[in-house]
């Protein structure tokens, strides 16, 4: 699309500043719409745990002229041990092994991808922040928009990048109980004090059905992980206090380095709690409203691919916007056909990848500690590694990108 040809629809509201909004953000302002953001936090999320950027992804952040900052940013991770009750290192692998990213791919915090996402798209693009959404009126030439504290507004398009629990999603096609698959686990992560010394590098600590992880980073102290799986009752989404205690509870008797870890979880600043589940929708728009992202195709925080996804469908519906010249009759239904494939191959590695994260016996535990530390002594790990390897790197490049 050319400068001096007008867009059918020019005003959009996405709804979410983590990754996938300020991505879209940056694209769309970029074609020439007009953005605005709005996100429920009071500022910019900081912190949070390590997210890979693959294949694809890391093609767009190279298109962003974001390549410099993200690898600066890097975790640059050296390598980790799994260990056991008296943290004895059962084995131990390189960086090669353990993030399982091919060359060219990427680590980071989630904290500082948010960070340098906004600061590629805040010019010209409105944020508000501190206000969310309260309902949505589709009408035929627009959507009006009423808002917690902004007055009411009419947008031309919506586009949900809210993540796992979507309001833009619940409000439009329904609750999530219809769209959200859950694994049967959950996983909180939190940053605490460096007290093991740990110099970008990461401790797992399997027992059976749970899984504690410690790692430093070269930009934070450390951060713990803890997945376990899902209880009969839940604390409310809100309720922090009520989170922790159900995490100290279900680790009380953990061992290892376990009850030091739950002892800073209430002092931490960034404390996430939620469900390993993915999002599965038939369709992810609905006349004016879109959804891109975890709020669309989430295929679990465990998968090690929902923030490539998330910066990819920004990218491919930004594009399809701007080749439709704003109509969503058009761009919507030629987003998901783009999308679908690379999108479904991404979900099948997600549910694989959670499902054989947490071992769920002692055998279990010693045949895949075993298997890992013969793995980095075998003169033909590589090829080894290719059976492994080869379904993650086809789904992280299952899309060839259009020039828009």
């Amino acid at each position: 699309m050319t400068t001096t040809q007008r867009l059918a629809n020019k005003t959009v509201l996405i709804c979410g500043a983590s990754v996938a909004g300020p991505a879209l953000a940056y694209w769309l302002h970029r074609y020439g719409f007009t953005v605005t953001v709005v996100e429920q936090a009071p500022a910019l999320r900081e912190g949070g745990y390590k997210v890979d950027l693959r294949g694809v992804a890391m093609n767009v952040i190279e298109r962003m002229g974001l390549l410099p900052e993200i690898r600066k940013a890097s975790t640059q991770i050296r390598g980790g041990a799994w260990v056991n009750r008296s943290g004895k290192a059962l084995a131990s692998l390189g960086p090669d092994l353990i993030g399982m990213r091919a060359p060219g791919d990427e680590e980071v915090l989630r904290g500082d991808l948010a960070r340098i996402m906004f600061d590629a798209s805040k010019s010209g693009v409105e944020y508000l922040f501190g206000d969310s959404i309260t309902a949505i009126a589709q009408v035929p030439h627009g959507v009006h928009v009423s808002f917690e504290h902004a007055p009411t507004r009419v947008f031309d398009l919506v586009v949900g990048a809210d993540g796992l629990h979507s309001t833009v999603r619940r409000q439009v096609l329904g609750p999530e109980t219809e769209f959200v698959r859950h694994t049967g686990m959950h996983a909180c992560v939190f940053s605490v004090p460096n007290h093991l010394d740990l110099d970008r590098w990461e401790l797992i600590y399997p027992t059976p059905g749970r899984v504690v992880q410690v790692y430093s980073t070269q930009q934070s102290a450390a951060k713990a992980q803890f997945v376990f799986p899902t209880p009969k009752t839940l604390p409310d989404r809100r309720d922090v206090a009520g989170q922790q205690r159900l995490v100290t509870d279900t680790f009380a008797d953990g061992g290892w380095e376990t009850a030091t870890l739950l002892e800073a979880m209430p002092h931490s600043p960034d404390f996430y709690f939620d469900s390993v589940s993915q999002v599965r929708l038939d369709q992810w728009s609905l006349r004016r409203i879109a959804l891109v992202g975890d709020a669309a195709y989430s295929p679990s925080p465990l998968s090690g691919q929902g923030t490539s996804l998330a910066i990819v469908g920004a990218y491919v519906l930004a594009g399809e916007l701007k080749s439709a010249g704003g109509d969503h009759h058009v761009a919507f239904p030629s987003y998901q056909d783009r999308m679908r494939d690379y999108v479904e191959l991404n979900l099948a590695l997600g549910w694989d990848n959670a499902s054989q994260m947490v071992a769920g016996s002692k055998s279990a535990i010693r045949m895949q500690t075993t298997m890992l530390r013969m793995l980095r002594y075998l003169p033909w790990k590589d090829l080894a590694l290719r059976p492994i390897m080869k379904p993650l790197n086809h789904a992280a490049n299952a899309l060839t990108l259009e020039d828009y």
